[in-house]
């Protein structure tokens, strides 16, 4: 019976076979780990930013929505750039790989240069690991190409006559088409992906183990793996959804498990930051044990599976007693403390005990009353709402009104565009059935209608929502509008940068907000605003330390959970927009009776939870 057929391909002996073999190299592993995180780190994320942000300088395009980044990673640049991000970040993984492989295949020997050997094979196979890297990769994406021209292609076709917006709020038949086609075909190039996958599977270690050609590592890689594709999907899937989700289980167990213990920790700073820096330490450990055992895992699987098959042999051999340095063992567990506590410090010097956010109602208390109506701004103002988020745009005899969409499908059924319709006919659409029987009959109201019943009484926090060929136009109305008294009592937004452009050369005193999905680093204009709304998914520290830096407000949208509230109070945003303005308000509330210690609990838990 050949070893293809045999039994020692099962879960169960395979997979004893791999925990043994990770049992005897640990420590290398380890060691071999830490570099290549810290490498990552320090080298993969910060040279693709680099590269992006010079891109984006050279073609003057900013980024600021998913719309605009698709039509940049189209470009030709732009797919050069996400390729050689891609490829860059295989590398890296094929490296770490390469280098664990060598670790358990090395005899042992002189435990000072059993680091130094593998780090030379893997410099030796630099270039061979390079151009393995892009053909596995090429591959990959060419055969994902023509799926995702089919998938645009039907996009365009089911819904591209539709506004984005209309389709996530009002699903209409066609996306229900088109998610069940793009179901369809996302399944297929699954299929022909993996076949392609396990195909080379074993490519790597015939490279770096019998040291042959590119082409003939994945020639040898498709002989050993011919005819046990379906056998082998299982074992190779496994250590590959393990390294997507240890990560997880590890927060939800220790959350659950060690988090619950701080509450018995002693309102005392001389106690509280200790024990909580050893928290997040331990955090910090499990965390990268996580990753460590997937990814160690993995490699360990895959040069398992080549022993077998190529060599019938079921795993490398142990080493000698004291083959591996205890220096490299101890040194790594030494690093990656010292890591883990740095790591742990930043989070807690991060925090801000003191909390304070404005609180903007978005579309007024559109959880309340029909978004955009005069009572959904009555509903905010009773919540306490510190602004009124509204929406304008132009009727088509130049009149500001307050819409959301241009057209009146999503919330009233009829087929028309604000902008092709006069005031007298706007006025006499009902935007209030929907919502509820008691709300029948609000109009759309007028922006002056808005500033007479919000004078003195809340902010005015102002999107504008120009129709193709009217940014000008519209801006001009808006500001024309606003008595200079009010000036400091409105914030113009919008999502283009145009727009925030046009506002700050008729108005310079106006303070504007630029809305985006997300910021590419060099992909913003920090001179025309005063404030970035961000989408509050995409607000990170980062993002936040950077806004307060350069001297801008960092403003989330559209936050409506009780826990997502928090976590934005606590990355320090100053500007929250919600549809439950009230919700906030308690939040807020009941943040203010906590103690500093109890307070610095809660923001842990955030952070935790994040």
């Amino acid at each position: 019976m050949s070893e293809k057929s045999s039994s020692s391909l099962t879960l169960h002996r395979l997979f004893a076979d791999v925990m043994a073999t990770l049992h005897d190299h640990w420590r290398p592993l380890v060691a071999y780990h830490l570099f290549f995180t810290l490498l990552a780190a320090t080298l993969l994320l910060p040279a693709s930013a680099s590269t992006l942000a010079a891109l984006l300088r050279r073609i003057g395009r900013p980024v600021l929505t998913n719309d605009q980044l698709l039509d940049i990673v189209l470009s030709p640049a732009g797919l050069v750039w996400a390729l050689a991000v891609v490829a860059f970040t295989f590398l890296i993984l094929f490296l770490q790989q390469a280098g664990m492989l060598l670790i358990t295949a090395h005899p042992g020997g002189n435990r000072y240069r059993m680091a130094l050997d593998v780090s030379w094979g893997v410099v030796q196979r630099f270039l061979a690991l390079c151009v393995l890297t892009l053909v596995k990769v090429g591959t990959q994406l060419l055969l994902a190409l023509p799926f995702l021209l089919v998938l645009v292609w039907l996009h365009g076709t089911l819904l591209g006559h539709y506004e984005s917006y209309y389709v996530v709020q009002a699903k209409p038949q066609e996306l229900w088409w088109f998610l069940t086609l793009a179901g369809l075909l996302v399944m297929l190039w699954l299929w022909l992906a993996s076949r392609f996958y396990l195909r080379w599977a074993l490519a790597l270690p015939v490279l770096m183990l019998e040291s042959v050609p590119v082409r003939q590592a994945l020639a040898r890689s498709h002989q050993l793996t011919n005819g046990i594709k379906a056998r082998l999907s299982v074992p190779v899937a496994i250590p590959l959804v393990a390294i997507l989700l240890l990560p997880t289980l590890i927060t939800a167990l220790f959350d659950t498990l060690v988090t619950p213990l701080l509450q018995w920790l002693p309102e005392r700073v001389g106690v509280l930051i200790p024990a909580m820096l050893l928290y997040l330490t331990l955090y910090g450990l499990l965390a990268l044990a996580g990753t460590f055992v997937g990814l160690a895992f993995n490699s360990m699987l895959v040069g398992c599976l080549y022993l077998r098959l190529a060599h019938r042999q079921p795993k490398p051999p142990s080493p000698r007693k004291g083959s591996h340095p205890g220096w490299v063992a101890w040194g790594a567990e030494a690093l990656v403390l010292i890591f883990a506590l740095y790591q742990a410090s930043s989070i807690l010097n991060s925090f801000e005990i003191h909390d304070r956010v404005l609180v903007t109602a978005h579309r007024g208390s559109s959880m309340k009353a029909p978004e955009n109506t005069l009572a959904a701004i009555e509903e905010a103002i009773a919540d306490g709402a510190d602004y009124v988020e509204i929406d304008v745009r132009l009727t088509a005899d130049g009149t500001v009104v307050l819409s959301h969409d241009n057209s009146l499908r999503r919330l009233t059924g009829l087929d028309r565009d604000i902008d092709e319709m006069t005031l007298e006919e706007v006025k006499e659409v009902d935007v209030g059935s929907w919502f509820g029987e008691v709300f029948a009959g609000q109009p759309i109201p007028t922006l002056d209608e808005v500033l007479r019943l919000t004078r003195d009484r809340i902010k005015l926090y102002i999107e504008l929502k120009p129709a193709p060929g009217d940014m000008q136009s519209l801006v001009a109305a808006v500001i024309e509008r606003l008595p200079e008294a009010r000036h400091d009592d409105v914030i113009v937004a919008s999502l283009s940068p145009q727009v925030i452009r046009e506002v700050k050369r008729q108005a310079p005193q106006l303070r504007t907000t630029l809305f985006a999905q997300f910021v590419v680093r060099g992909g913003l204009d920090t001179s025309i605003i005063d404030a970035l709304g961000l989408r509050h998914n995409r607000v990170t520290p980062e993002s936040a330390a950077v806004a307060h830096r350069l001297g801008y407000q960092l403003h989330a949208w559209t936050v409506n959970s009780r826990s997502e509230m928090s976590r934005m109070i606590d990355l320090g945003v100053d500007n929250i927009i919600t549809d439950r303005p009230d919700v906030l308000a308690e939040v807020l509330a009941e943040r203010d009776t906590l103690n500093d210690g109890e307070l610095l609990l809660v923001k842990l838990r955030n952070w935790l939870h994040s």
